[in-house]
């Protein structure tokens, strides 16, 4: 099989020491160093990144874009935009791809041509249960949106790889989105007669640290992204299915792993960032509310 050259985007803000593991595995990937290139996207952070890249030129093909603070969604279009190869493959700085992620993922691609392709997240912080319920709902989440043999809705974008070409046919990411931008393209590359297959060999480890508020914090922010979400669904006459399935999944994965607390906070909070955009949405006069922080997964 000969392989393609292919371009990896990371989105970064705030978070260089992370961004230092990610550039550490990127460069001890087991795939042809002339064949793939890793852009990095500083989301307008205030530390400049410079120092953090430079050691790792001479390891790795490497870019590095600096952009307005304007969230994940437009970093990620930043970067697919200077990419020069075929398949466009996609990771968060506070991920570390194993060694044989991309070539998984090529492989998988070749095996399906024009399709996209998710990987395995797994959650190193093994010891935190706030990281651990975050990471346990996309689990159940991707049980929901990836079940049978070929239906395959929803990945991830901290491992999720496309070709460049379907990326651009579709426009990239909808950049309006701060979060949910992951459900969002993926809703459009399926709606547009793509397809997505999983390759759960191809991993990611993902070292998000959180803390309670922090873990409030980024799901309400998350549920905020989930009522655009489901607007822009109807708008597309595609209304999302409440489904109680994934809410008792979820219940049966948190009680054998001891994590209902944290995961009802994970309701509450999602919950409460839905509702809160939906009463923003609906006013006829603008609220007024602090920016929206990016937190990304």
């Amino acid at each position: 099989m000969s392989q393609p050259p292919c371009s990896i985007v990371v989105p970064t803000y705030e978070r260089p020491e992370a961004l230092r593991s990610c550039l550490q595995s990127l460069a001890a990937l087991d795939y042809p160093r002339d064949l793939y290139q890793a852009i990095v996207v500083d989301d307008g952070g205030h530390a400049p990144l410079g120092p953090v890249a430079e050691p790792f030129r001479k390891r790795l093909s490497l870019e590095l874009v600096v952009q307005a603070h304007a969230g994940p969604a437009a970093a990620r279009n930043a970067g697919a935009a200077r990419a020069e190869g075929e398949l466009l493959a996609f990771t968060d700085d506070d991920c570390r791809p194993r060694p044989d992620w991309l070539r998984r993922l090529v492989e998988r691609s070749a095996a399906r041509p024009g399709e996209g392709v998710g990987g395995r997240t797994v959650n190193v912080l093994a010891g935190n249960p706030y990281s651990a319920a975050a990471q346990l709902v996309v689990d159940v989440g991707y049980v929901q949106n990836n079940t049978g043999r070929d239906d395959r809705r929803w990945f991830t974008t901290n491992n999720l790889a496309v070709p460049v070409a379907g990326f651009r046919a579709l426009g990239g990411f909808d950049s309006s989105f701060r979060t949910a931008e992951d459900r969002d393209f993926c809703s459009r590359w399926v709606g547009s007669g793509l397809r997505m297959s999983y390759e759960p060999r191809a991993m990611v480890e993902h070292a998000h640290d959180l803390d309670l508020a922090g873990f409030a914090r980024v799901h309400f922010a998350y549920g905020r992204g989930a009522f655009r979400y489901h607007r822009e669904q109807r708008r597309r006459g595609r209304p999302v299915r409440v489904e109680p399935s994934f809410y008792v999944g979820l219940a049966r994965e948190g009680r054998r792993s001891g994590l209902l607390a944290p995961l009802l906070l994970w309701h509450l909070a999602t919950t409460a960032g839905f509702l809160w955009e939906s009463v923003g949405s609906g006013s006829s006069r603008p609220m007024q509310r602090r920016p929206f922080r990016w937190t990304p997964l």
